[in-house]
This record gives C-alpha cells, sequence and structure tokens, in this order.
C-alpha cells in the first residue's frame, strides 16, 4: 500500500511540474495566444487603422530571436482576404503592416525559421 500511494504521488509530482514546464499560458502584450509545437505565438492586433500588427514568439515562455525569422500573415475577413509579410521588428517580434484585424477575423501567420532555417509553423487565430 505505502508503494502505491508512493508511485502515486510521484506521478501527481511529475504531472504537475510538467504543467508548468512550457512557461506561462497567458498572453504577454494583450494579444491573442496560440501554442503550436511547444512555441507559444502571441498575436496583437494594431493599436490603431495604418499600424502594424505584431506577432510575438516564444518557446518555453523565454523569448526568441525573431531576427531569424520570418513568413507571412494571412487575414480572412467575411470573403475577403490580405495578406502581408512578417518581418523581425524587436527582440522576440514580428510585424506585418497594411492589415486589418476587425472583429470575427481569421488570422493564419506562416511562420520559417523555427526553431532552425528551413522548419516552419501555421497558426490559426480568431480575433475577438
Amino acid at each position: 500500500m505505502k508503494t502505491l500511494l508512493h508511485t502515486l504521488a510521484l506521478s501527481l509530482a511529475l504531472v504537475s511540474s510538467n504543467a508548468h514546464a512550457h512557461g506561462d499560458a497567458k498572453p504577454q502584450h494583450g494579444g491573442i495566444l496560440q501554442v503550436v509545437n511547444d512555441l507559444q505565438f502571441e498575436l496583437v492586433p494594431p493599436p490603431k487603422p495604418g499600424d502594424a500588427a505584431s506577432l510575438y514568439v516564444s518557446d518555453h515562455g523565454k523569448p526568441m530571436d525573431a531576427s531569424k525569422l520570418s513568413g507571412k500573415l494571412t487575414v480572412l475577413q467575411g470573403t475577403q482576404t490580405s495578406e502581408a509579410p512578417l518581418k523581425p521588428a524587436g527582440a522576440q517580434r514580428l510585424e506585418a503592416a497594411g492589415l486589418s484585424l476587425a472583429p470575427k477575423a481569421k488570422v493564419v501567420a506562416t511562420v520559417t525559421g523555427l526553431p532552425a532555417p528551413g522548419t516552419s509553423a501555421t497558426v490559426r487565430f480568431s480575433v475577438k
């Protein structure tokens, strides 16, 4: 019985520590958070028309070097589709200029260079 309780307690401890291994699962920049392949992607709509949308990338809660990343942001709004390249804009941030992210829009981010050149991820967001 002691062995069973010890095994159960050890299993619970491992599950608990594993749940926190990927960092904080809350948006850090006021955006929409998605996790793909253990990487966190946070889409932040432009603060005002004409500004760029931002995509923050982190690996297990640690900022990722965006200078090695690229990609594109595709916005689906009803029957309209628009697209813009994602360009490095800071330590862990990519930007896409010229897009409108209205409520109910569907956004697809395709990011290349993760975690090594040639690797890509596709991340889907719904703007609220």
